[in-house]
């Protein structure tokens, strides 16, 4: 009965919205990713490469805004359940004039917002406006709801269309504003959500296997033919991008071993660029091709060179600091190339050469430093992160009113450790899980807490299963369940 109403119901709206406002909600999918293109810049991933969590934040909540905006433009749906976003947006010209969040001393700042439009240039102008962006690049002919008509009148209201509740019970369409307050009351819990994704990810996980198998085969194979001690991604590609990744190594290897040869226990890392990072890990560029990969290759000497030189100046600044250890964790610190890292170094060694620093040579033995680019500070983690430009004279102070605190930070971190490892090794022994792993933004606090109430659970659809312990809860595209530590009962 209803269906035939539709066409009267189409006929009924034509007559009592103004025609301006009828066709101004419309927007095709290319449209919406043009008009997006200033928030992808404002939040794109490869911004924050120094930022590892802020980047992972972003990563999953685009993953989310993707599978949302796709869902708008399949033809017959009816409604959407409310999805919550939280982006870091960087200051860009736009931001830092018409910005209401204040910027964090990184430059970025967080933005929280939730999508619940039913089309895609509601949702559009919904996420601009929640970053302080422009909508003025918007085409005309897609003019929101509160744009001005064409006769150039002034507008006739500053909000979205609020339908009369009789309007949701004829049509059978849900309200969007009920669904965005049931979803604010109700938190999602562990176990509806995997009630909710249990097939889905079974489903993604056995298409995944064969090709689980053969990344298997080709790691154990390249690593055994050029004996390298490891091969890693630095970010999370899907399985079949990463076979592709090694097949390509793959034939290089067949058309010029001889290349290679200087590879031997080194590690080889995926990742957005070439060259050899700060730990003296081989970065092949996956957007580069066989001849930029064969020159780094030849260059390895010279690289093997300079890393040797590179730890004779961490020796040297040890040595002015006390005997402190000077360290490069991947997880504290920008993605520094082993150039890039070598001239910190030597800018930092030659100010300390400038001052004579009050330190005993084996003072601070047994104590860890990173490099930065702020104010000194002692990481929780038990490492002091000092800047490059930090004031010689006021460091030593610093140094040894931390150093207590500092070493027993270092303890409780390895203590955290064990208990982190012996906790995964429980979870996966009693849900008979695959591979539980956690992203590099959870900490081991973080990790055993999760690990810790799961063992209070019994979840048999976990059998078999890769689970990743996330900030986020996600159906990764080869079947990895994600989860927040943080997950509700």
């Amino acid at each position: 009965m209803f269906f035939y109403m539709r066409p009267i119901r189409r006929l009924c709206l034509e007559k009592i919205l103004p025609p301006w406002l009828l066709h101004s909600r419309t927007l095709s999918g290319a449209e919406a990713v043009n008009a997006l293109r200033p928030f992808y810049f404002a939040v794109h991933p490869d911004f924050f490469g120094q930022h590892p969590r802020e980047r992972e934040v972003n990563e999953n909540s685009l993953k989310k805004l993707s599978a949302y905006l796709e869902n708008l433009q399949k033809p017959g749906f009816k409604s959407l359940k409310p999805t919550q976003l939280t982006f870091y947006v960087r200051e860009t010209e736009q931001t830092s004039s018409d910005g209401h969040e204040s910027l964090n001393a990184l430059g970025f700042r967080a933005v929280t917002l939730t999508l619940h439009s039913r089309d895609l240039l509601s949702t559009v102008l919904d996420i601009l406006n929640s970053c302080s962006l422009s909508t003025e690049h918007i085409p005309s002919s897609s003019a929101n709801v509160a744009s001005q008509p064409p006769n150039g009148g002034r507008r006739t209201f500053d909000r979205p269309i609020k339908w009369n509740k009789t309007y949701y019970s004829f049509t059978g369409f849900k309200d969007p504003e009920e669904e965005l307050e049931k979803a604010q009351r109700m938190e999602t819990s562990l176990m509806s959500w995997l009630d909710s994704n249990e097939k889905s990810a079974i489903k993604k996980l056995n298409s995944s296997l064969p090709l689980r198998e053969e990344l298997d085969r080709l790691k154990n194979q390249l690593s055994r033919q050029l004996l390298l001690s490891d091969i890693r991604w630095q970010r999370s590609w899907g399985i079949a991008h990463r076979c592709g990744q090694l097949h390509s190594l793959g034939r290089l290897a067949q058309q010029n071993l001889q290349v290679l040869q200087n590879v031997k226990g080194c590690t080889v890392i995926f990742t957005d660029r070439s060259g050899m990072s700060a730990l003296g890990h081989i970065m092949l560029g996956t957007m580069d091709v066989h001849h930029q990969w064969t020159k780094l290759f030849e260059r390895l000497p010279s690289y093997f060179a300079l890393q040797r030189k590179l730890v004779l100046l961490e020796d040297r600044i040890s040595y002015l600091l006390g005997g402190i250890q000077v360290v490069y964790v991947e997880e504290l610190q920008p993605a520094l190339t082993l150039e890039e890292y070598y001239s910190l170094l030597d800018s930092f060694y030659n100010r300390l050469l400038k001052s004579r620093l009050p330190f005993h040579p084996r003072s601070l033995r047994g104590l860890q430093m990173v490099l930065d680019r702020y104010s000194p500070s002692l990481h929780e983690l038990g490492y002091f992160s000092i800047p490059t430009l930090c004031d010689p004279v006021s460091l030593p102070w610093f140094i040894f009113t931390k150093a207590a605190q500092a070493r027993e930070n270092m303890k409780r971190k390895d203590e955290l450790k064990v208990i982190e490892n012996e906790l995964i090794h429980s979870s996966i022994k009693k849900f008979s899980l695959k591979k539980l792993y956690k992203e590099p933004s959870v900490s081991s606090a973080q990790m055993i807490d999760c690990c810790e109430r799961l063992l209070e659970q019994s979840l048999p659809c976990l059998e078999g299963m890769h689970v990743c312990v996330s900030h986020f809860y996600s159906v990764l595209q080869d079947g990895d369940l994600c989860i927040p530590w943080n997950w509700k009962s």
